[in-house]
This record gives C-alpha cells, sequence and structure tokens, in this order.
C-alpha cells in the first residue's frame, strides 16, 4: 500500500541561492522518494490554494491582505525573513491546504504525509522565522469549526518552539500543543505551549527518545485526541547550523517510528508536516526529511 503524500510543484521556486532557507529541499524530497517508490501518481495529492475565510480561521485578515499584497512594513519584512514574490505568496497560500488536505486523508486512511508544513513561527498577525501562515493553526481551527473532530494534538518535534502555534491556539481548549524543543534557541521570548518540554543545548539520542515516548504516551492516554499533527522537524540534527541539539540520522528515525507505533497502538490518525531543516548538504537534508514518510511508509505495510 502506498500511504497518501500531499505536495505541490509550487513549494520549491526560484530563490536567492544563499538565502538561509533551503527552497529547493521541497522538489529534491519529491524527487528522492519518487526514485524510492514511495510516491508516485497513483497516492499523490495535490492542494489548491487555501480560500482566505480558512486561513482567517487562524490570522488576522488585515495582516494576510498585508502580505498578499506585498505591503508589509520594512519591520515586518525582516521579521519574515524571506525575501517577498508572486512565488512565494503563491506557496504561502497552497501550503497550509496541503496540511488540511492532510489532515482529511489522514483521518480517512489512519496516516497521510505533507511533503512541507510545519511553519509554527506565524502568529496570528505577524509573520516570523520564515514562517507566513500557520498551517497547524489553521488546519486545527478549520477542522474543529467543521465538526470533523472534537480534539485534536499538535505534537512538535521540531527544534525550534511553535511559539506562533500556542499562541494561536491559546483560547482552543480542544487543540492540545505540546512542543519539545531545545531550550536555548530561536524564539528567544518562548510562549507557553499546553506541554512544552525544553531540552539542553546537545542532548543526545537516548535522553531524547525517552522524552519523545514519555510524553506522548502521556499525552495520548490523558487528552485522547482524535487525530495527531505531528511535526517531524529535522532540525535536531547534530550538524544543523540551526539546531543546538545532537541527534542523529538513527534517532531521528527511531523518533518517528515511536511517534507512528504510539499513536498506530491506539488507533489514533496521524498527518505529518516536515518541519524546520536547514543542512547547506541539500540533498542530504531531503534524504533526512523523507524518513518521517519512509518509517510511515514502512509500519503502514507491515
Amino acid at each position: 500500500m502506498l500511504i497518501p503524500i500531499v505536495t505541490h510543484p509550487a513549494y520549491s521556486f526560484p530563490f536567492p541561492g544563499r538565502h538561509r532557507f533551503p527552497m529547493e529541499k521541497f522538489s529534491l524530497l519529491n524527487a528522492y522518494l519518487t526514485e524510492q517508490g514511495i510516491l508516485a501518481p497513483r497516492n499523490t495529492f495535490r492542494p489548491g490554494q487555501a480560500n482566505l475565510t480558512i486561513v482567517h480561521n487562524a490570522h488576522c485578515p488585515a495582516y494576510i491582505e498585508r502580505f498578499c499584497r506585498n505591503s508589509q512594513s520594512s519591520q515586518e519584512l525582516r521579521r519574515m525573513g524571506l525575501p517577498w514574490s508572486e512565488g512565494l505568496a503563491k506557496r504561502t497560500l497552497i501550503s497550509p491546504n496541503g496540511t488540511l488536505l492532510t489532515a482529511h486523508l489522514a483521518l480517512n486512511h489512519g496516516i497521510a504525509c505533507h511533503l512541507a508544513g510545519g511553519t509554527h513561527h506565524a502568529h496570528y498577525d505577524f509573520a516570523s522565522g520564515f514562517c507566513i501562515i500557520n498551517d497547524l493553526a489553521v488546519t486545527a481551527k478549520t477542522l474543529l469549526a467543521q465538526g470533523k473532530i472534537n480534539k485534536v494534538l499538535i505534537f512538535d518535534c521540531d527544534v525550534h518552539q511553535g511559539d506562533g502555534t500556542a499562541t494561536i491556539l491559546s483560547d482552543e481548549p480542544r487543540a492540545i500543543t505540546c512542543s519539545i524543543h531545545c531550550e536555548r534557541n530561536f524564539p528567544t521570548q518562548k510562549a507557553y505551549s499546553d506541554y512544552d518540554v525544553a531540552l539542553a543545548p546537545n542532548t543526545g539520542d537516548d535522553e531524547y527518545l525517552t522524552v519523545i515516548a514519555t510524553t506522548l504516551k502521556k499525552l495520548l492516554d490523558t487528552e485522547r485526541p482524535e487525530l495527531v499533527i505531528y511535526d517531524a522537524g529535522v532540525d535536531i540534527f547534530s550538524h544543523d547550523p540551526l539546531g543546538l541539539l545532537n541527534i542523529s540520522e538513527a534517532g531521528i528515525c527511531e523518533r518517528d517510528r515511536l511517534v507512528f507505533t504510539l499513536c498506530k497502538e491506539k488507533n489514533i490518525p496521524v498527518a505529518t508536516v516536515i518541519g524546520g531543516g536547514y543542512d547547506d548538504d541539500r540533498k542530504a537534508l531531503a534524504k533526512r526529511h523523507a524518513l518521517v514518510v519512509m518509517q510511515a511508509h514502512a509500519l503502514w505495510n507491515k
């Protein structure tokens, strides 16, 4: 069985080559998973542009309009961290719809993977840290408003705290936010998730995996979500330039396997997003992002 995979060609577009954000990683990830026989036309789902009413579930309409019209202030653009372009605007309005589509597919199939997403630094009325629209918050708010689920867990394992997700969903008790991140990393001013686990720099595989297992077990037992949205950021990798943790690729693989196994044992659907990863070796980075999809493919084909 080929698991449902959501992607779009617009996720990679011409972008300044020396920029810290690796825009080409999305097309490289698609190519690698195609080579591995895991991504094929029959299991590829392509999202369209998000309806702005859905985006407004989580974001200030005036802010979204400023972004779409390229009329943000210079301060806003600096905080966004990305140069505005038509290509950026196009992908920004498609990607949150990709995560929403992934969540719908996961509810139907038990698992689905989005080859983008995890823009967890985007706040209600401003962009931050390469994140413009918070796909996690948009998806959670929309699914709850549609009555598709009664409770959702956002399990964020990116190395950076999901501050935007935490603040946008702070008044929604049916959306449980959990962030497992490096304590001494962006953002400097942390928000308050429902559950925050701040790890010391250089935390290694054994301690990290113990935290993942114990935290997720507790959340699944106490919160009983009907869907887990899993941010599988790979910037936890030991050599990621924006990371500060000391996790091996084997550790990343085991983290993903643990998350899937625990959710599958309780029959809870999982929708994955790729989150952060900033290695200058873009092909190696794409393969690292592919690990979560490959783990999902292996477990749902047992």
